[in-house]
């Protein structure tokens, strides 16, 4: 039996998870005076968020404003009906919208947060409404100095997707290294890139050209240590506390022993949805049922702690959704701390790709959106069937743009075959027979496929028709960005399985975040935004950056409601007076 004593710690507001929604949560509650305690499970800060592409979906945003685009605010509810039929009205898309644009000005003028705009990146689906550019944002690069100490408790970039730890960003940093064998520009951009990163690793042991994700997590904590919000890693939430029926708290494991986090005013879940926890897997993803088969690219720590401290206080988890996940391809890196899940987002799309099923045919237009793609091949596969595919280039273009794991050049490819991460062949049918593929069937598919490529034509599947198929190409290809033949030998194949970048269903919450009992009465005192929240979409994906729009959206709107705030389109919440509120007071 243990009887070390309970370390007891008062606040105003505790943040369970330190992703982008729940940082955001804390940043606004205690830039208007509350006390605010993040804790995170893993022993570093920023979950999936830091792993991301830091895009977030926030229509009629003050970038894209000052840039010119001046939309009707009719036009993303247009385009969200179309997209989402019926759940398209859902009130909290109402506040998502209301509050979207204002929670990017917060951010811009109170804190460390700064901004680049999207005003070119268009939404995935080119349905009523939507448009080519300007509801997109991302977060500046940052330097990680500006971080001191803490830095070294930033979730570094995803070690597969990265350059020896560093970030690339979407656009012109990612166009020049793809580019730096064509263009002396290019080959200076990225050889200056790579020797300022290599300078950092020796002398901080890590990159501080923080982009991407990294970047928006990087500026939030900047902006949490400025306003003394109170960071404790290493720390799950093992139980939430009640009192009277409402949640005032909850405790920790540390490594120091348990610790007992009293919050007045709310708890707020934020642990990134259950990508890693086989129970759940198995009840909700009809490809796995056996809870196995499905390979998240989310940190491993998302194993769904904050759903389950939910239910312990009577929620329940939303399960009618369009799609309980948001898909994404996945290969399986190996390693020796068993394989790592690579995420294909961005090579689809480029001249020289083709992804066939495991007959050798083709299934989905390769440059349509991850989530997109692998629902494509989930229909495509007869249940009780281990879904799978592969993704084939020529040589040029694995030389050009890598193919998965393996890098381009001047990385050599030799070690990814001998490893059994790619297969290759000299011919398409050598190729087919290392990928235990129908021969025939597979050179008919690529004699196809080929023939109309060369004329920048996909009679089967239109890729390169819409603008995101475009932009997702290769610029400088003619006359189809996203869509080239396979010519030049050896072939290269990489094994596709089911993955996620993370989980949609979630908690059902009010317009104001909070956790809905089974009755759709709020659980007082109990909060959830990000992927520990129920989908605001239905479990439909129209746009990039529709996990960390709302997310971020809802963290704000939390955050300014626990504060007694006026928030857009919800009224205020009702926040007795307790005990609690005179001693976080007095440790503040």
């Amino acid at each position: 039996m243990n009887d070390s004593p309970v370390e007891e710690r008062f606040c105003d507001v505790l943040v369970i998870g330190s992703g982008a929604a729940g940082l955001a949560a804390a940043v606004t509650a205690a830039h208007s005076g509350l006390k605010v305690i993040v804790a995170e499970k893993a022993e570093m800060f920023g979950g999936t968020s830091a792993w991301s592409g830091g895009w977030l979906w926030i229509p009629h945003n003050p970038l894209a404003v000052r840039g010119g685009i001046n939309e009707d605010r009719e036009e993303p509810r247009r385009y969200l009906r179309s997209e989402l039929g019926n759940r398209a009205n859902d009130p909290r898309i109402e506040v998502f919208l209301a509050n979207g644009p204002e929670m990017v000005r917060f951010f811009e003028d109170e804190t460390a947060v700064e901004w680049i705009d999207g005003n070119a990146v268009p939404d995935f689906h080119a349905t009523p409404g939507s448009v080519d550019g300007g509801r997109s944002i991302s977060a500046k690069p940052f330097d990680g100095r500006r971080l001191g100490p803490f830095v070294n408790k930033l979730r570094p970039p995803l070690d597969v997707v990265s350059l020896w730890g560093m970030g690339i960003a979407a656009g012109k940093d990612m166009g020049h290294f793809f580019n730096a064998t064509r263009n002396p520009r290019s080959t200076l951009y990225a050889a200056g890139r790579i020797g300022k990163h290599l300078w950092d690793l020796a002398r901080f042991g890590r990159g501080m050209q923080l982009v991407n994700g990294n970047a928006l997590v990087a500026r939030l904590i900047r902006s949490a240590l400025d306003l003394q919000v109170t960071l404790i890693d290493s720390a799950p939430a093992t139980k939430l506390l009640e009192i009277g029926g409402r949640v005032t708290g909850a405790r920790l494991a540390t490594g120091a022993g348990e610790m007992c986090i009293h919050a007045a005013r709310g708890v707020v879940l934020a642990t990134g949805g259950f990508p890693h926890d086989p129970k759940r897997i198995a009840q909700m993803l009809d490809h796995a049922p056996d809870g196995s088969g499905h390979y998240s690219a989310a940190p491993r720590s998302n194993s769904g702690d904050g759903i389950r401290l939910a239910e312990s206080v009577g929620a329940r988890i939303e399960t009618s959704l369009d799609q309980p996940g948001a898909w994404a391809p996945v290969s399986l890196v190996p390693g020796t701390e068993g394989a790592k899940h690579f995420p294909h987002l961005v090579e689809r799309a480029k001249p020289g790709f083709i992804a066939v099923d495991s007959g050798g045919k083709r299934f989905v237009n390769e440059a349509d959106s991850y989530h997109d793609f692998m629902k494509a091949l989930l229909d495509r596969t007869p249940r009780g069937t281990k879904p799978f595919a592969w993704l084939i280039c020529d040589h040029r273009a694995q030389r050009r743009f890598g193919l998965g794991w393996a890098k381009p050049f001047p990385f050599p490819v030799g070690p990814y075959v001998a490893n059994g991460y790619l297969k290759r062949g000299q011919s398409i049918a050598e190729l087919a027979k290392a990928c235990d593929l129908p021969v025939s069937a597979l050179e008919v598919t690529l004699a196809r496929f080929n023939a109309a490529a060369r004329l920048g034509k996909d009679p089967d599947f239109n890729r390169g028709v819409s603008t995101y198929n475009r932009v997702q190409g290769d610029a400088g290809h003619k006359p189809n960005p996203a869509l080239g033949a396979l010519e030049t030998g050896p072939f290269y194949a990489v094994r596709i399985v089911p993955g996620s970048l993370g989980t949609f269903a979630g908690l059902p919450t009010s317009p104001r975040g909070e956790v809905h009992d089974p009755t759709g009465k709020p659980i007082p005192g109990l909060f959830s935004v990000g992927n520990d929240m129920s989908s605001i979409f239905g479990g439909n994906y129209p746009s990039g950056g529709i996990t960390l729009g709302p997310g971020m959206t809802f963290g704000f709107v939390v955050g300014r409601l626990l504060a007694g705030e006026a928030v857009v389109g919800v009224g205020p919440l009702d926040q007795p007076e307790t005990e609690n509120s005179s001693k976080a007071r007095e440790s503040t």
